[in-house]
C-alpha cells in the first residue's frame, strides 16, 4: 500500500499542531479555553432557527462543547431530542433554564446532570432580612427537587432585588444552612451594568457560591442607555468595561464555568457566538 506522506512528516504535522495549540492557549486559564466555555441564550435568540442537530453541529464547528439550554413553550416537545442530540455529538448538556416537570424524568433517564438556572425573585417583607428569609423559603421546593435529582440549582441575576449580589449570596447562605448546599449563583454581565464599579467586591463575595459567570460586552451606563437591547447586549471586546471585569475574574482565581451568550434575536446565533469568541480571544491575547 502506498503512503502519501512519510511517517516523519506526519509526526512533524502532529507536533506542529500540538505546539501551535499550546502556544495559542499559553497563559489562558482552563475555564476560559474555548472547549470549556458554555453557550447560553442561543435557542429563542436565533434568527437562523437551528434545529437540535444543526445547533449541536454549529457548536462543534465553533469549538464549543457545552450548552445551557434556554427554551420557550414551543420547545417543550423537543426536550428529549435536544438532550439526545447533545449526547450523540459530544456536547455537554450543562444547564437547563428553570427546569420543567416534564424534563426531570428525561434528565434521569438519559443520565445528564444539568444545573437548573432559576431567577431569584424578590421576597416578601418590609426589611431586607425578611425578604431574604421569604425568598429562601419559597425556593425550598425547587431546592429539594434538584437536590434529590443530584442537580445544582443556580440562582440567576435577572435584575431588580434578585439580581443584587448581596441578596444572591444571602439567600444561598440561608439555603445552605437549611441543608441545600446544591444551591449556587449564576451571574450575568448583561444584567449587571449597575454593578460595574463594585464588580471586584461583588465577585469576591459570590465566588464561594458561583456556578457560572456569563460574559458580555459592557457599555458605560454613565454614557449609554443600557436599558436599550442593542446597548445592553454588546459583542465582547466592543464595550468599555468587560476587559477589566474579565481581568478581575482571572486575577480572583475563579476557576468555575464561563458562559458566552447569543441573545440577539434578529441575527443568526452562529455569527453572534463567533464574534463574541473572537472578541474574547483578542482580549485574552492582550493579558500578560
Amino acid at each position: 500500500m502506498n503512503v502519501s506522506l512519510p511517517v516523519s512528516r506526519i509526526l512533524l504535522s502532529f507536533l506542529f499542531v500540538a505546539v501551535s495549540a499550546t502556544a495559542e492557549e499559553a497563559g489562558v486559564p482552563e475555564n476560559f479555553r474555548r472547549e470549556n466555555l458554555v453557550a447560553w441564550c442561543i435557542i429563542p435568540f436565533d434568527a437562523g432557527q437551528h434545529d437540535a442537530e444543526a445547533r449541536a453541529e454549529m457548536l462543534k464547528g465553533l469549538g464549543l462543547k457545552r450548552v445551557a439550554y434556554d427554551w420557550r413553550e414551543a420547545d417543550i416537545p423537543e426536550f428529549e431530542s435536544e438532550i439526545l442530540t447533545c449526547k450523540e455529538l459530544g456536547i455537554e448538556f450543562f444547564a437547563f433554564w428553570k427546569g420543567h416537570e416534564s424534563a426531570y424524568p428525561l434528565i434521569a433517564r438519559h443520565g445528564v446532570k444539568p444545573q437548573i438556572w432559576h431567577p431569584l425573585q424578590t421576597g416578601k417583607g418590609l426589611s431586607n432580612k425578611e425578604k431574604i428569609a421569604s425568598a429562601a423559603e419559597s425556593l425550598i421546593p425547587l431546592a429539594t427537587q434538584t437536590k434529590e435529582a443530584e442537580l445544582s440549582l443556580g440562582l440567576y441575576n435577572h435584575g431588580g432585588w434578585g439580581g443584587l449580589p448581596d441578596n444572591l449570596v444571602a439567600v444561598c447562605k440561608t439555603l445552605h444552612e437549611k441543608g441545600f448546599e446544591n444551591v449556587g449563583i449564576v451571574y450575568n454581565f448583561h444584567h449587571a451594568h449597575p454593578r460595574i464599579a463594585t464588580f471586584e467586591d461583588d465577585l469576591r463575595r459570590m465566588i464561594p457560591f458561583l456556578l457560572c459567570l456569563n460574559l458580555n460586552g459592557m457599555a458605560d451606563p454613565a454614557v449609554e442607555d443600557v436599558s436599550k437591547s442593542d446597548v445592553k447586549i454588546k459583542q465582547i471586546g466592543m464595550g468599555e468595561h468587560e476587559r477589566d471585569m474579565i481581568a478581575t475574574t482571572i486575577a480572583s482565581g475563579y476557576d468555575g464555568a464561563i458562559g458566552i451568550i447569543g441573545h440577539v434575536a434578529t441575527r443568526d446565533v452562529e455569527e453572534v457566538l463567533r464574534e463574541n469568541l473572537e472578541g474574547l480571544d483578542r482580549l485574552l491575547a492582550d493579558f500578560p
